[in-house]
């Protein structure tokens, strides 16, 4: 147990070549740890990256003992070292995550040497805490359910949340009360946005209907414009037509 707690310990101190803004930040947050990444700190000056989430593994292997006390340090370190080992809850607002976060944990893995010794390190010989059974080795350091399972369930949810709110904003879209067809995103945003109703015209109309009231009173100006510009008809003039009288030819 006191070497599950020392080795979480290690791989949450910073390398001395942190950025200071980091180190100033953990000495007065230690907390602050967790969202510092795994690059900056001291594990990953001595070991690669594991290419998982989490810590550096560490492997118990028990020799020279009965299975009765296998058993009974097993359910030690999963109780009392829950801290160390254990994958925690995603921290996102999304409901039904079961994906599992790893990324503060250390992968712990158990066998023992008659084990190793009958069949092979690369056997199925190993057992994770927290999980049952015996796995080979990579698939017992694997996350199945951690980093690559909440990506897919986050962005699934994310899907479901944009397909949830188009739904929504399809029922709020307005239906124009001429010709009862649904309003267009660009008629939407014209009769709603601030100073739009200037230039909207009537706002309980679509677009198309829109238009054609502008294409009418866009005529009706140019009909009273052309008839503004014709010339004013001659008037009869009564005098002429008198005189003409007096000088018309008797037959």
């Amino acid at each position: 147990m006191l070497k599950l707690r020392r080795y979480w310990e290690w791989g949450r101190l910073l390398s001395r070549d942190a950025d200071k803004r980091i180190v100033d930040r953990v000495r007065s947050r230690p907390d602050a740890i967790e969202s510092v990444g795994h690059e900056q700190r001291l594990w990953r000056r001595f070991y690669p990256p594991t290419g998982r989430e989490g810590l550096v593994p560490l492997a118990f292997v028990f020799a020279d003992t009965t299975e009765a006390k296998v058993a009974n340090t097993v359910a030690v370190l999963e109780e009392a070292g829950r801290r160390y080992w254990a994958p925690r809850r995603y921290d996102t607002y999304h409901r039904g995550i079961t994906a599992r976060d790893y990324g503060q944990a250390v992968p712990v893995v158990l066998t023992t040497l008659e084990q190793l010794q009958e069949h092979g390190a690369d056997a199925a010989v190993w057992r994770r805490l927290g999980r049952t059974g015996e796995q080979k080795l990579t698939a017992a350091l694997d996350n199945p359910d951690g980093d690559v399972l909440f990506r897919d369930q986050e962005a699934r949810a994310d899907a479901a949340e944009e397909q949830r709110r188009g739904a929504e904003r399809e029922e709020r879209r307005p239906v124009c009360m001429r010709c009862g067809r649904k309003f267009t995103d660009q008629r939407w945003e014209e009769t709603t946005a601030r100073g739009g109703a200037w230039t909207a015209g009537d706002a309980s109309v679509c677009g198309a209907c829109h238009a054609d009231d502008v294409a009418r009173k866009e005529a009706a100006a140019e009909a009273a414009r052309l008839q503004a510009a014709l010339p004013p008809e001659p008037e009869d003039d009564p005098e002429s037509d008198r005189g003409r009288g007096w000088f018309r030819r008797r037959t």
